[in-house]
């Protein structure tokens, strides 16, 4: 169990950490424009069902084992569904870590434009030009470097780091956020843009593919499934819930997200409403780094505002980062390393690891289709392990304690064994997505995002896992002899 130096202080200071692990650069970039490509309102309506169905039972799970087990990933799998199947945490870990190495140069891109701001190098007179001068290159290597420095910097001291910088980061991004979302609510024909975001078709709705980008939505901004959440419950006081932070974490997080589609999709309809079928369309990049420059040199104080934009993503960034950071700091602790030792593994390898990706979009690209489908895998095997001890056992032991402000009912059960069916739906459903030349002609080793690439990224590190699974688990148990190991 975690000493009494390694627990988070407060109730209030936990819920900001797990606010700032689950807000992130894809509350801001990826759900206006996923939004605004999926019918608006309707979508809505779906990412709600999904909230409920995906992200809040996998939260709850994740605060339920990490805090039963005080262990990384690794160890409370073992713990749960006994040591052989060690290394479906060694997966999780696996994947949020591969995020990781190219989140930092997300990250780093945000510092840039953030910077460019101040000194007036964006907007450019041709959109997107400041962008390509700056994507792939050494600057973007170095930006690179100074997100992991600052991300290993928070996670260097300690739990109260971490607590101590969410408290500050994370109202500040609230702050930042509502401000801009006022801003784009005050422009002239903005009520064009609240009523396409909250206004559903209900006829849409019989559109699978609403739902299905509804829920990979849900998996990807939430941090449901990760692996973050249940890495911070190790540091969980014994008397605190988890039940009811799962939702306060999970409501908290789509509530900014949907500040930030109010944001910019006002913003695109009073400003642009012409070149709103080109901005939605945009990939993640193009709307944020190209578009979004534009957007606020026509509106005024738009400088100022813009600022305070790239400002938010920062502060949403970096919080993600220390996550990761200490998911894989943890991991390594378990193991028997130090923590100064495990974070300073995590952070040269993060560094030396992030520079294909800060050098070049395609390696980019590739990395965040393998890795972004990877965390649907990583939901499945939650969920896998939950059912292999007994999901209604499991409920009453970890979730239903004697701290719980709520009670959990049955429900759990049936979302619970609803998640593996929704991990495998997503997962063929993005193969399907990439497969529109044929399968043959996406089986190759190396793409921006392919099925081969995908499967056989996947299957090397499953059989490295695999391979060193019995290894994983003895480190990481540290000996114990636990009934739920599954080992001696």
């Amino acid at each position: 169990m975690a000493s009494k130096s390694e627990v988070f202080s407060s109730r209030w200071g936990m819920l900001l950490a797990m606010l700032g692990m689950a807000v992130g650069t894809g509350n801001i970039w990826r759900f206006p424009r996923i939004a605004a490509s999926n019918g608006g309102g309707s979508f809505l309506v779906a990412w709600a069902v999904f909230l409920l169905l995906w992200s809040v039972p996998l939260l709850i799970l994740e605060f339920g084992m990490g805090k039963g087990t005080r262990k990384g990933t690794v160890g409370a799998f073992a713990k749960t569904s006994g040591g052989k199947f060690g290394w479906m945490g060694a997966w999780v870990a696996w994947t949020a870590t591969a995020i990781m190495f190219y989140y930092s140069v997300v990250m780093g891109w945000t510092i840039r434009f953030f910077w460019a701001t101040l000194t007036r190098e964006i907007p450019t007179e041709v959109p997107g030009a400041f962008w390509e001068g700056f994507a792939g290159t050494n600057s973007a290597l170095f930006t690179h470097l100074i997100a992991m420095a600052l991300g290993v910097f928070v996670v260097s001291r300690g739990v109260k780091g971490i607590e101590t910088a969410a408290k500050i980061l994370i109202p500040s991004l609230i702050i930042m956020v509502v401000v801009l979302a006022i801003k784009a609510l005050t422009l002239p024909g903005a009520s064009r843009g609240l009523a396409f975001l909250f206004t559903p078709h209900w006829a849409d709705l019989a559109n699978y593919r609403i739902w299905l980008e509804a829920l990979t939505q849900n998996a990807w901004d939430t941090g449901a499934g990760w692996g973050l959440a249940l890495t911070y419950a190790v540091y969980m006081r014994k008397r605190e819930d988890t039940a009811l932070n799962a939702f306060v974490i999970g409501f908290g997080n789509n509530s900014m997200s949907l500040l930030a589609g109010i944001m910019v999709l006002c913003t695109v309809f009073s400003i642009m409403p012409e070149a709103a079928d080109v901005i939605v369309g945009a990939g993640n990049e193009g709307l944020t780094f190209i578009w979004v420059p534009q957007l606020f040199a026509q509106i005024p104080w738009g400088q100022f505002f813009m600022a305070v934009f790239f400002l938010a993503l920062v502060f949403a960034a970096w919080t993600s980062l220390v996550s990761m950071i200490e998911l894989a700091s943890r991991v390594l602790q378990d193991m028997g390393l130090t923590r100064g030792r495990a974070i300073g593994i995590v952070g040269v390898t993060g560094l030396l690891c992030g520079v294909p990706s800060a050098l070049n979009m395609a390696v980019f690209q590739n990395q965040d289709f393998v890795w972004g489908v990877g965390l649907m895998l990583s939901g499945f095997f939650f969920a896998v392990a939950v059912l292999r001890y007994g999901v209604t056992d499991w409920r009453e032991k970890f979730i239903n304690t004697g701290y719980s402000d709520i009670h959990i009912g049955a429900w759990w059960d049936w979302a619970i064994r609803l998640v593996v069916v929704e991990a495998v739906v997503l997962i063929a459903w993005w193969f399907v997505q990439v497969a529109g030349e044929g399968w043959a002609a996406n089986l190759t080793l190396f793409s921006t995002a392919n099925i081969g690439t995908t499967l056989i990224q996947w299957a090397v590190v499953l059989a490295v896992l695999l391979g060193v699974n019995r290894f994983l688990v003895r480190r990481s148990l540290g000996g114990e002899s636990d009934p739920l190991s599954g080992i001696g």
